[in-house]
């Protein structure tokens, strides 16, 4: 500062000096006036570039400072740029960072499964993620700035919203429901800032239909087991207190038997289920040969098929090629046996149960059954493998069904990978296939299977 006012001083002297020389002491005052005014347009000028330089850089907000545009000056106007320059660099590399992390921070919200919205003061949505868009049906940038009210039109969601009270959360229709399918959210809203909003937005589709399902699994067991219990109770009761013949006797002690029997299938098919939720994923170390399960489940088929119907029926059983299947051999004798004897269980007496096992052509397994039963009709087969699900519940009753027979199935088919192939016709039968992939299946050597 010092040598810009004897810079100063100096310009204010060599213009008196020459002033003198010229005019005198009239000429000292004119020079010293004109050295003073060639100072200040010279100091102005400076000023000027440097201001118009910050304006610059201040219009374009760039990140990076080019050279050309920073002026090049001396003394403390050179001193005046460079330390602008440093402050220009600082709050560049502030911005870099702070765009660094507010991208890192949307990338993040982005990534989330919940759908996030971000609402003004006065409820227009000023940013929203991807899983928003398709929780409430938005169009990311058409709709910014689109009051949040105007776009969800649900009379539980305008309430909450104009309740102002953000305690709870509101559950409304998504976007994607349909008649056949409904959607539900699960929406949270969260003030922040100066009046702003954070809704959070959950699908919980597949939680209330968990829910539901297992009410309904509740439910279900509970009436099966009520039943047969009833039944017994009554048996009992009838035991004690009235004296009976010895036919009257048997009967009874039979029918007590077919329902205590019917609990104990029951329970064994609610356990098989437990265990197969709970067991870890199959390995493809384990292998086991078809033929054994093939020649357990005939044994199975034609035990019970001799016990339902005096007329029997006519089982075929077809082995095939001798192949091994990659998986668990209690639960694929359990998925096999329960295709069998429900066969066998719904196909009247003296009716044709198939039962086949091939290799295809891409080394695929197939396992059928097929039988000549009256067939299901065509509105029944998406529920089929539903727990406790029956098309005639008469009907599985007299057979000793529990309906949990294909529930079984479908969980052993999806466990080893495998397929699930459901064809039936009204008074022509039924036919299920379970379709293994290549990776499970293997044949064995022709010399072994001559051996």
């Amino acid at each position: 500062m010092i040598s810009r006012w004897l810079g100063f001083v100096a310009c204010m002297l060599v213009g008196g000096v020459a002033g003198f020389l010229l005019q005198g002491r009239a000429g000292e005052i004119i020079g010293m006036g004109l050295a003073a005014t060639l100072w200040m347009a010279f100091d102005s000028f400076c000023l000027a570039r440097l201001l118009a330089w910050l304006r610059l850089e201040q219009a374009n907000e760039s990140t990076t400072v080019l050279g050309d545009s920073v002026p090049r000056m001396h003394g403390i106007w050179g001193e005046a740029v460079g330390r602008a320059l440093r402050l220009v660099k600082d709050r560049n590399e502030l911005l870099v960072e702070s765009r660094g992390r507010l991208n890192e921070f949307l990338s993040a919200i982005q990534a989330s499964p919940s759908g996030v919205v971000l609402l003004d003061a006065q409820g227009r949505i000023e940013w929203c993620n991807y899983f928003a868009t398709q929780h409430y049906g938005f169009d990311a940038q058409r709709d910014l700035l689109q009051h949040i009210t105007n776009l969800v039109r649900e009379p539980a969601f305008k309430a909450y919203m104009a309740g102002n009270d953000f305690t709870h959360d509101v559950v409304i229709a998504g976007s994607a429901s349909t008649p056949a399918r409904r959607v539900k959210l699960s929406v949270h809203a969260h003030a922040y800032g100066r009046n702003q909003k954070l809704l959070l937005s959950r699908d919980i589709t597949a939680l209330e239909l968990a829910e539901t399902m297992r009410r309904d699994f509740v439910a279900n067991v509970s009436h099966e087991i009520r039943t047969p219990l009833t039944v017994l109770s009554g048996f009992i009761e009838t035991l004690q207190n009235l004296p009976l013949k010895e036919a009257e006797r048997e009967r009874y002690l039979r029918l007590m038997g077919q329902q205590s029997q019917r609990m104990q299938i029951l329970v064994s098919d609610l356990l098989t289920l437990s265990r197969i939720d709970g067991s870890p994923q199959p390995g493809a170390s384990e292998w086991v040969l078809v033929g054994g399960l093939l020649v357990q489940c005939e044994q199975e088929a034609k035990a019970l098929s001799s016990v339902i119907s005096p007329l029997g029926h006519q089982i075929h059983f077809d082995a095939g090629p001798v192949s091994e299947i990659s998986g668990v051999q209690n639960e694929l004798f359990s998925a096999m046996s329960n295709l069998v004897t429900n066969a066998v269980r719904y196909t009247p007496g003296a009716g044709v149960v198939k039962v086949s096992w091939s290799v295809l052509a891409d080394g695929r397994g197939q396992f059928i059954v097929s039988d000549s039963g009256p067939g299901i009709e065509l509105e029944h087969l998406p529920r089929l493998t539903e727990r406790f699900y029956r098309v005639d519940r008469s009907r599985s009753r007299e057979t000793g069904g529990t309906g949990l027979g294909l529930a079984i199935v479908k969980h052993v088919v999806q466990r080893h990978n495998a397929e699930l192939v459901i064809h039936s016709q009204v008074g022509q039968g039924s036919s299920f296939s379970i379709i293994f992939p290549a990776s499970r299946v293997r044949q064995m050597p022709v010399l072994l299977r001559a051996a």
